[in-house]
Order: C-alpha cells, then structure tokens, then sequence
C-alpha cells in the first residue's frame, strides 16, 4: 500500500481513469458523498458519446458540469489543490497515468472506469486501494477490487477474488432495444452531425453522416448520445445511440447504470477506510 486512509474519509484522495459516461457517475456520486480529493485522467482526444454527461467535454472546452458538479482541466498536479477549494474536480489529460507517481503523498484508492473490456495497465498497489469496473480485471491478481458492469442481477456487485463477467458484445436491453439503438460508422472517415443529443427522432431519420454517408436511427425515440462533429472514426466505431423511452431528460443525466457503478464505488472505499482504521 502506498498510502494509509486519513482520519476524514472526504479527505482520501482518489484518482478515477476515465472522465466518459460511468467513469462521471462515479466522480458525480462520489462528490456528492463529500469526496473533495477527486482526480480525473483522460485521453487528449476522449470518443465519448453520452457527451451531455461525460466529464471529458472539458478536456475540448475546459471546464464541464454535469448534475451540478463542474470538472476543470488543468495543465498539472499543482493546480489540484486550487481547484478543490472552487469544489471542482481538477480533470488532466494524463494517458500515461503519470499523475499516479507525481501526486504527492500518493493516492488512497485509484479507480480504473475506462471500461476498455481490459486492462491497459492499472496494477495493484499503485494506490492504497484499486478497483477495476468490468470485464479485463481479476481480484485479487492485477487489482483489488472488480465491479460489475453487466446489467442483471449481479450489476454493481463487489467481487473480491476473481474476474467480473466476460464481454457479450451486446449493447445493454433498453425498452426491448439492445443493438438497433447504437449508431456505428459505416466507414472510416470524418464525422458530420446532423442532430443534437436530445434530439427527437423517427426511424429513418439521418442522425450524422461519416465522409457523406448516412448514419440513421432504426428506431423512434430521442439522441442520447452523440459523438462530437468534425471526430475522425474507424469503421464500426460507436458514434451513438437512441434511446427508445423518449425522454429528453434522460440525455442530461446520469444515467441507472452510472450511479449503481458509482454507489459500489462508494461501498469498497468505504469498507477500505473502515479496515484501514481498524488497522486489519
């Protein structure tokens, strides 16, 4: 371990990889839990889609709120502590993850929610507590913690020894919907939005085009999500997706799935903090 929890649990500092759609239901929850030590890692170009509700907007415009907690990026870790005190969340575009050797002090509990399907490098005892969201992390092995990510019965459960469910490869049941709501790139090439996230839409409707190509819903209901205009893309990529309840609220805020993944977060820091001051 390298650092032991303070007597306040608020004051823990935690580290989340990730600033996309569940990687902000964790900040969100967190914060909102009284967690004033939060850091983001993103990517310099992060392919968000749930974009009205993803943290990573602010690596493009500089600051995001989402459910009125903003995140600001910053250049590095010495802006941390001005933006904690703004009750901010201090956002660095880090792929490498060198904030974790930087920071000073070191992390309480890192937080792999980049939701990749595996592990691109999060490790155990990079923090005083690691937990991996989803499937490519094994308790027990390479963190100390999986969540799982599969809607079901088992979503959010903690998992201390062993790996959390494989990748089905099928987009989560909504009103019936699973692969018909996602929008993908038909080819390689650069994308033009025609609709906005909130958007209604009929079956049919184009929602963007890829190098001319349309892209169009299979479904009515509303843009949930969708990737920025002018984003260069591989054939196949998500771009976005519909969502068949029709309920334009939904789109600006943090979604089921989210807040559960962020809740169990909350649990395994907790339950960390109460053995760490237990001394077990």
């Amino acid at each position: 371990m390298t650092t032991t929890a303070p007597p306040i649990l608020g004051e823990m500092p935690v580290v989340i990889k990730g600033a996309g759609e569940m990687a902000s239901g964790v900040a969100v929850r967190l914060h909102r839990a009284g967690f004033r030590r939060l850091v983001m890692l993103e990517v310099p170009a992060p392919l968000a889609v749930r974009r009205a509700v993803s943290f990573s907007e602010a690596v493009y415009d500089g600051a995001m709120t989402v459910e009125g907690v903003t995140a600001v990026r910053v250049r590095d870790a010495a802006a941390f502590p001005e933006v904690w005190e703004r009750n901010a969340i201090p956002l660095r575009v880090d792929p490498e993850w060198r904030t974790l050797a930087e920071f000073a002090g070191g992390f309480a509990v890192s937080v792999d929610a980049i939701l990749a399907k595996k592990n691109l490098g999060t490790r155990r005892g990079e923090a005083g507590l690691v937990v991996g969201l989803g499937p490519g992390f094994s308790a027990g092995d390479d963190v100390d913690v999986v969540i799982e990510t599969n809607r079901g019965h088992d979503l959010g459960r903690l998992i201390t020894d062993g790996p959390a469910e494989a990748n089905t490869g099928i987009p989560g049941n909504i009103a019936g919907y699973t692969s018909e709501r996602v929008l993908r790139a038909p080819a390689d090439g650069v994308v033009a939005t025609v609709r906005s996230i909130g958007d209604p839409v009929r079956a049919g409707d184009v929602v963007l085009r890829v190098d001319g190509q349309k892209v169009v819903s299979a479904l009515d209901g509303v843009v949930r999500g969708c990737i920025r205009d002018g984003t260069v893309v591989r054939r196949g990529l998500k771009l976005g997706d519909v969502d068949p309840r029709g309920e334009r609220r939904y789109c600006f805020t943090v979604s089921e799935k989210a807040r559960a993944l962020g809740g169990s977060v909350l649990e395994a820091i907790v339950e960390y903090w109460h053995s760490s001051a237990s001394g077990q």
